[in-house]
């Protein structure tokens, strides 16, 4: 247990995730209160990073439900390993033989097969899925329920009882009751609006894109290789470009992952030629690279991106074009 908001953020901190003082104060409180947490905010925030940093700032495994349209209880929660139970029944078919040998009707083979079938369902053939395996788990552990928002209502619907008591019922076995309560965190892109319901049963937290100086903090930890020069020039960048009319925003892994690129290709500063020919490792809709495209060269009505770092940042204004 931690014992306060500080301890929180200096735990995901050691996992190299920067956590603001909203984020490091929800989860405090969820592990208090021992409620999931859903969050919210757009593709590539960092949303998915949190579970993970923080199953591995409390020495806990990650169990991972990704969600999908379509996604049902078999796929979530168990299903029957039905060609292991073939298998078996191939294997112990001798035995049946002897077992059915007597039997003086149909009913009585039925009967006699049905005081059996305790055998074939049991643990052994249950194929226990991410709900369960939280569920079932010997030690606690952090249950991701991914991009929820891209299942379907019915499946919210079904997730809620799981939320609300965490046990299941098998009725083959009966009623399975969580050893330990999971640590909850649901992550939703906004694609649909999501229940009052489950939102009741949640604490809320909303990740935005990172501030500039957040930013810098993740590629300076994320990217230490690269120049401290260069890696204020590239969040520069991509601050402008969240500025822009784009389809699709860059995300923080995909500053993450320019960042690693130039320094791949060795690049001391952010030249014109640089920034044109990396521009698709952070944008990917091509309408998306040809608007960048005309900023760059100051062809387009959006802001061109063209100014030196410090020009937005407290240095000195008025110094325009790409450093050489």
């Amino acid at each position: 247990m931690f014992k306060d908001v500080g301890q929180i953020t200096s735990a995901l901190g050691e996992q190299q995730y920067i956590s603001t003082d909203e984020i490091s104060t929800v989860i405090f409180l969820a592990d208090q209160l021992q409620k999931p947490v859903l969050t919210e905010g757009p593709a590539g925030v960092g949303k998915t990073e949190l579970a993970k940093a923080w199953a591995k700032a409390n020495g806990r495994q990650l169990i991972r439900l990704q969600c999908y349209e379509g996604l049902d209880e078999s796929k979530a929660l168990y299903e029957w390993e039905y060609a292991k139970q073939m298998l078996y029944t191939q294997l112990l078919r001798d035995k049946l033989s002897e077992l059915l040998a007597n039997a003086g009707s149909l009913t009585d083979a039925a009967d006699r097969l049905g005081q059996e079938e305790n055998v074939f369902f049991s643990e052994r053939f249950l194929l226990a899925r991410p709900l369960l395996q939280a569920i079932t788990a010997p030690e606690p552990v952090v249950l991701l329920i991914d991009e929820i928002d891209r299942a379907d209502a019915e499946f919210e619907a079904f997730l809620l009882e799981i939320l609300s008591d965490f046990q299941v019922s098998v009725p083959e076995l009966g009623t399975i009751t969580a050893r330990h309560r999971p640590t909850v965190i649901l992550t939703s892109n906004n694609t649909r609006e999501l229940s009052e319901a489950l939102k009741r049963r949640c604490l809320y937290l909303f990740i935005d894109y990172p501030s500039h100086e957040s930013e810098l903090r993740i590629v300076k930890m994320r990217v230490p290789e690269l120049n401290a020069r260069l890696a204020q020039q590239a969040v520069e960048v991509v601050q402008q470009l969240r500025q822009m009319d784009l389809k699709k925003n860059p995300s923080v892994s995909e500053t993450i992952d320019w960042a690693k690129s130039l320094v791949m290709l060795n690049a001391d500063s952010l030249d014109k030629h640089t920034l044109e020919t990396t521009l698709t490792v952070l944008l990917k809709h091509e309408s998306d690279v040809q608007k960048a495209r005309r900023a760059i060269s100051g062809g387009s009505r959006e802001q061109p991106l063209n100014r030196r770092s410090g020009d937005a940042r407290g240095g000195q204004s008025g110094q325009r074009g790409w450093s050489n």
